[in-house]
């Protein structure tokens, strides 16, 4: 598998999300947090969007957004960091399913790669149905991008309603 030493670097998407603590500012900082992975270049970043929340509706609105990075790290080693920058920013771990977050960072894609591990399965569980994740993804990736055994992200988001998801202003 690609992000071994000496391997080409494999390009990677990262959904954020927060809706603790000034959200916005939260991703902003997680965008700069991922510019800082070694082994790692970040390409781009969605516009932050707002979404209602997945899980229980008693909690504040999410903020959203997607980036692109080039990365030479293993999976797992890519999902480490991701955790350890959460955590940086106080994503505490163990609560309520779907509850409220300071920082919420999910490997979406990694390279064509289909991964079905213990602690990760890419593509993301989940994304083809999750308008916070498509929509920011399908603008800084473009409309022709094949999901792996999901099909193109143009065709995904034609069958995925954006359900009151908007940009900030």
């Amino acid at each position: 598998m690609s992000g071994a030493a000496g391997a080409e670097p494999v390009r990677a998407y990262i959904g954020l999300g927060s809706n603790l603590q000034q959200p916005a500012e939260q991703l902003r900082r997680g965008f700069q947090g991922l510019a800082r992975i070694p082994g790692s270049t970040l390409k781009a970043c969605s516009p932050l969007y707002r979404s209602r929340p997945l899980g229980p509706q008693d909690q504040p609105a999410y903020v959203n957004a997607v980036a692109e990075l080039s990365t030479a790290l293993a999976p797992l080693e890519l999902l480490d960091r991701l955790q350890a920058l959460e955590q940086a920013q106080g994503r505490e771990r163990g609560g309520e399913r779907w509850g409220p977050r300071t920082l919420d960072l999910d490997l979406l894609l990694y390279g064509d790669f289909r991964i079905e591990l213990l602690r990760l399965r890419v593509p993301h569980p989940g994304l083809a149905r999750r308008e916070f994740v498509l929509y920011p993804l399908l603008e800084i990736a473009g409309p022709a991008l094949i999901v792996p055994g999901l099909g193109r992200l143009y065709d995904l988001v034609a069958r995925c309603p954006r359900n009151g998801l908007e940009p900030l202003e």
